[in-house]
């Protein structure tokens, strides 16, 4: 016969056993009967100041691009922007032929924050989580702003 200390860690043993089994499984399911599905693709519809349209689609949220634009003034080559919500990364080309730093930042609805400022020939970028509403765009370079390099996001 077992000494009664090794006859209990046996039983502990076995008592650990049968409660594991117990949590382990069960035949009914706690998850619902209708399949999961992935959400629709985002569209980044963007459309520049002449009033073209473009689209793409992508995950919630999207990726957006802008570029400076020095040619008559101070803008961006998109006065409108249009996106899912969710994660949005706004990408802003500074072209090589530009003569100014530029950045862009996006504020509205608790939301404010700025990209780099990069020198010409360089591109930067600023990525937010948004929810539904409409945000403003601007060059955070002083003066840049007033001088028109602002523009709407509109998050659907």
């Amino acid at each position: 016969m077992l000494p009664i200390g090794t006859r209990l860690s046996f039983g502990a043993l076995a008592l650990s056993a049968l409660a594991l089994s117990a949590c382990g499984s069960s035949s009914k399911s706690s998850s619902s009967s209708t399949p999961a599905s992935a959400p629709p693709p985002a569209s980044t519809t963007s459309s520049s100041s002449s009033g073209g349209a473009s689209s793409g689609s992508g995950a919630s949220g999207g990726a957006l691009a802008l570029g400076a634009v020095e040619s008559s003034g101070l803008a961006f080559s998109k006065t409108t922007l249009t996106a899912k919500a969710g994660s949005v990364t706004v990408t802003l080309d500074n072209a090589s032929g530009n003569a100014q730093p530029h950045g862009v930042a996006v504020e509205g609805n608790g939301v404010d924050k700025d990209s780099k400022v990069v020198q010409p020939g360089s591109t930067t970028s600023v990525t937010v989580t948004l929810k539904p509403g409409k945000y403003t765009f601007y060059c955070p370079v002083p003066g840049h702003r007033a001088a028109g390099m602002v523009g709407t996001l509109t998050v659907q």
